[in-house]
């Protein structure tokens, strides 16, 4: 079985940050993506392998996974790229990873657990910071009560958004909002509810989003009740509360164009990403009325999510996977975000 890795959209802000950071691991992964210009300069600037083919392009898709042990998907929106790539992995015997926060891609992976199974693959959405750090925050909070009926988590990123992450926020506004109820998930308007979350170092407002734990917390924990919270600009969730009555408008083709036409390109620079920092909380609770809260610090969201996935990368190309679906913190334990430098973690 080949032992190296493809890294697919490695010329994206993210998939960038990864080849960088594994270079400096010494890992060598296989770069690919459809932009020949830049997977080239990519290369050349690593000394590292190449591959140039879109995602339509099925045989040399199929050639390029069967040259790797895994993938480590980084091309976005991922509602739009996973199923090619993950169907393609089910082919060719192939680990697949990804970096999405969307509930959707989850639940789809979710759907083919037998089929990776038989195939004898895992498959692995969400290594990045979606769903890494509040996965696991999920399993520390389950673990410590397991009779927990209610999840909730909440997240406050300080940093910088790349153009990816944005055009998927803007991809996705007028979908409004989810939940999990009674282990199902749930539609709910956007911006549907508010709190005060008191994140240790500060106490901000959150609000409801549908964040990928809504799907990822209850494989991790069978808890059957869970909402996602973020802090959020107040210009932002007013945003997410017009989007209510003109979501319809806000997703047409000519309003997206001029939207994703606004978005800066790029993403945060390697100094505004050591400025960073991604605070998190959350809190379990069970019907006899016990409770339990944590609280975790990370570093900033696009460096944690480099560090995560090269993480389980090392961890899958090692033989440390479990084949069909699974989530970070199911297959590795509410303890793996602890083995990244610079994250910690604080119960009551």
């Amino acid at each position: 079985m080949p032992e190296n890795f493809l890294i697919y959209g490695a010329n994206g802000y993210t998939g960038e940050l990864i080849t960088r950071m594994a270079v400096e691991r010494g890992m060598r992964p296989i770069v690919a993506g459809r932009n020949e210009e830049a997977i080239t300069e990519l290369a050349e600037t690593h000394g590292l392998e190449y591959r140039v083919f879109s995602l339509d392009e099925t045989e040399k898709l199929d050639a390029a996974l069967n040259e790797a042990a895994m993938v480590l998907h980084c091309a976005g929106p991922f509602s739009l790229t996973s199923r090619q790539m993950g169907e393609a992995c089910l082919r060719t015997k192939t680990h697949y990873t990804d970096i999405t926060g969307e509930i959707a891609v989850f639940e789809a992976c979710a759907a083919v657990d037998e089929k990776a199974n038989q195939a004898g693959i895992m498959v692995m959405p969400g290594v990045g910071f979606d769903v890494v750090p509040s996965d696991c925050l999920a399993r520390h909070l389950k673990d410590r009560l397991p009779t927990a009926a209610n999840l909730t988590l909440a997240f406050y990123g300080i940093g910088r958004m790349s153009h990816g992450t944005q055009a998927t926020m803007t991809m996705n506004i007028g979908k409004g909002g989810a939940v999990r109820r009674d282990g199902k998930i749930m539609s709910v308007p956007a911006a549907w509810r508010t709190r005060e979350i008191d994140f240790g170092e500060v106490t901000k407002t959150g609000v409801t989003i549908p964040w990928g734990d809504v799907a990822t917390a209850y494989y991790s924990t069978g808890i059957p009740n869970i909402e996602v919270y973020t802090v959020a600009p107040r210009s932002a969730v007013k945003m997410m509360k017009l989007s209510r009555y003109l979501g319809w408008l806000l997703a047409s083709g000519p309003i997206q164009r001029y939207l994703q036409g606004k978005i800066p390109p790029g993403g945060p620079t390697d100094e505004e990403r050591a400025k960073g920092k991604t605070l998190l909380w959350g809190e379990a609770s069970d019907e006899s009325g016990n409770r339990v809260e944590a609280r975790m610090k990370c570093p900033e969201g696009y460096t944690i999510t480099a560090l995560a996935a090269l993480n389980i990368t090392e961890k899958i190309l090692a033989g440390n996977f479990i084949p069909g679906f699974q989530t970070p913190a199911k297959a590795y334990g509410a303890d793996l975000i602890l083995e990244i430098e610079g994250v910690s973690r604080q119960s009551d």
